[in-house]
């Protein structure tokens, strides 16, 4: 990508810098709730699928200091990009430029304590496609839900954990890929305003944990009942996130 297509963008209140392309995905704020989503500790190893410009990877490791970071992006300017951000940020991120579904052998023998990931969030079947090809593969790619779900799963070491973001109107089929690998799973509802339906979801799950499913009281993103009130703007556990960088509260520990 050329220079003039790129925009350098600051995330977590400008503790993160990244560069992102003016037209196509553009990483927004789910990357970072879901960075922030990780229960990651020092010395863990963590897959990022899908990584595109490695946001949330980048996030996670301002928070989370001496992690092995590895990212999988199958398309090759995000990938580069992601290079670049690590790179000029000096995060030890290894970009891995492959289809999730072929894995190259160095990864498929590695196992991480957390894989996380913003899967498309639309079946390829629910609309039409893009102009902009990363924009399309971002929105819906080819590969399927429960497919995200499997890879993961396979990557984890046992007690590792899987954090995801993604569409409320998708939680049905993310539960329904689950299965006897993973247990401990906690499901956290995403709503825009108080009184108002979820629109995202995180999710959380442990291989190994027997532990039961827990439907978490939903996180709300800003305080005020209807935009454009006097006292707007985001609440106080999102503005720690996106501004302080902080991890995100919800979750049971």
């Amino acid at each position: 990508m050329d220079e003039i297509e790129l925009t350098h963008d600051a995330f977590l209140g400008g503790q993160v810098y990244a560069w992102q392309p003016k037209a196509g995905f553009r990483t927004g704020v789910d990357a970072v709730l879901l960075a922030a989503a990780v229960p990651a500790q020092p010395g863990q190893f963590v897959l990022e699928l899908g990584c595109g410009a490695a946001v949330a990877s980048l996030c996670l490791h301002r928070r989370v200091k001496e992690l092995w970071l590895c990212g999988v992006e199958v398309q090759p300017d995000y990938a580069a990009l992601a290079r670049r951000n690590s790179a000029e940020s000096a995060t030890e991120l290894v970009v891995v430029e492959a289809d999730l579904m072929r894995l190259p052998e160095e990864v498929r023998n590695l196992d991480f304590d957390h894989v996380m990931m913003n899967p498309p969030y639309f079946s390829r079947e629910e609309g039409s496609r893009s102009d902009n090809a990363g924009r399309d593969i971002a929105r819906a790619g080819e590969t399927r839900l429960a497919d995200w779900v499997e890879v993961a799963t396979r990557r984890l070491r046992p007690g590792g954990v899987m954090t995801m973001i993604q569409r409320i109107e998708r939680l049905p089929e993310v539960l329904c890929a689950l299965d006897h690998r993973l247990g401990a799973v906690q499901v956290l509802p995403i709503a825009p305003r108080g009184g108002a339906p979820a629109g995202l979801f995180l999710l959380r799950a442990v291989k190994g944990r027997k532990t039961p499913f827990q439907l978490r009281p939903a996180l709300v993103m800003h305080k005020g009942m209807r935009h454009g009130d006097a006292w707007d703007g985001y609440s106080a556990p999102i503005e720690a996130v996106l501004r302080d960088g902080q991890a995100l509260v919800g979750f049971a520990d």
